[in-house]
């Protein structure tokens, strides 16, 4: 892959988290675990989970919303919609169409990028690539996951680890120094089965075995992927930093992928960095898959950890296994977040289907709904 060009710079984030909370303490009335287990293997202690009238397209389209607002454009200056997701309202539609209707937008092109955990990366490159070669000017990148609807809470294994969520960025054209700089991804089929969803897809079509024996939850080999996410999210950081031209000691802040603290940990040790310049919030969110790089942006640059000129890392490893990473010197203006206030859920309408609509909330987790009283 060769070096991107310059001139593709984030004007735009923006982020949505559900107001439901599971906390550690919750999970122990349901497997057998206790917050203290939890927290010293991932470092989570609390994930939100959408409710039943919040999917990842309205997620999204928050998220997606908000990013615009920052940007100070209005949705019909986007070019195109991408949205990375494992958890599409939908096999199709996409998510990325749903989303365009969501938030008013009449011109764009929309589509979904597939690569689990690395999703809002590769939709990332795939944005700069268009707005490059001059195809695109400004272009919606969306991560967001509603995993709570593929997680078993029966096995303590992985209900402990994942939320739901979103975030966004807009990448625009600009003749100003600085944007991105460095750009690389892999995959490794090898592991393909590591991070799985077995049925629902062609190979696997849902029947009633399917069903019976929860193959539409996510599995997951944890010491393999433990692995396999140091290494290579270590390996693509650092290609993505040479090609930037640039040394690891060079960066600003690292924003990695929230799958769990001890893999952060590893990571910068691997690379020999501090972990006082990387940024860390999986305690409050859990792992939310492509969600989790623009979730994290967004709060490191409302958390005062991002100013103009920084150089950002940002990196993603996932199921497939792919791995990504962007290296960046941040330019816009941390304050223009301000023109997001006030947007909200109620702003954005996902058109619904022909058929009867069905409660798609875990149905696990409706003692949990109740007693917080959650209406949505």
């Amino acid at each position: 892959m060769t070096s991107p060009l310059s001139g593709v710079h984030v004007t735009g984030w923006g982020s949505y988290a559900p107001s439901l909370v599971l906390t550690n303490a919750d999970l122990e009335r349901m497997v057998e675990t206790n917050d203290e287990w939890v927290v010293s293997r991932t470092g989570i202690r609390e994930r939100r989970i959408a409710g039943p009238n919040e999917t990842t397209a309205s997620m999204a389209s928050v998220a997606g919303l908000r990013a615009i607002a920052t940007a100070g454009l209005e949705p019909d200056d986007i070019d195109l919609i991408i949205v990375g997701t494992l958890t599409p309202d939908y096999p199709m539609p996409s998510t990325a169409a749903l989303v365009k209707q969501a938030i008013g937008n009449k011109r764009a092109a929309a589509m979904d990028v597939a690569a689990a955990c690395s999703g809002f990366v590769y939709g990332y490159a795939t944005a700069h690539a268009y707005v490059a070669s001059g195809m695109a000017k400004n272009v919606l990148v969306i991560g967001a996951e509603t995993l709570s609807r593929y997680t078993d809470f029966t096995d303590r294994g992985t209900c402990i680890l994942f939320g739901d969520g979103a975030g966004a960025a807009v990448l625009s054209a600009s003749d100003e120094p600085g944007g991105t700089m460095g750009i690389e991804m892999t995959t490794e089929p090898s592991g393909a089965y590591y991070i799985w969803l077995p049925a629902g897809g062609s190979a696997r079509p849902t029947t009633n075995a399917t069903l019976a024996s929860g193959e539409h939850y996510m599995k997951m080999k944890g010491a393999e992927t433990f692995k396999m996410a140091v290494r290579t999210l270590g390996s693509t950081s650092l290609a993505s930093v040479r090609r930037a031209g640039l040394e690891l000691s060079d960066l600003d802040l690292v924003v990695p992928h929230q799958a769990n603290v001890r893999i952060i940990e590893a990571l910068a040790k691997s690379l020999h960095f501090p972990m006082e310049k990387v940024f860390v919030n999986v305690s409050r969110y859990g792992n939310t898959s492509a969600a989790s790089v623009p979730l994290a942006l967004s709060e490191a640059v409302a958390s005062g950890r991002v100013k103009q000129g920084d150089r950002l890392l940002l990196v993603a490893f996932g199921a497939g296994l792919t791995s990504g990473a962007i290296t960046l010197q941040w330019t816009a203006d941390p304050a223009a977040m301000a023109r997001a206030a006030g947007i909200g859920p109620a702003d954005v309408t996902i058109q619904p289907g022909y058929l009867e609509p069905t409660n798609p909330f875990p149905a696990a987790l409706e003692w949990l709904r109740a007693e917080s009283g959650a209406a949505s």
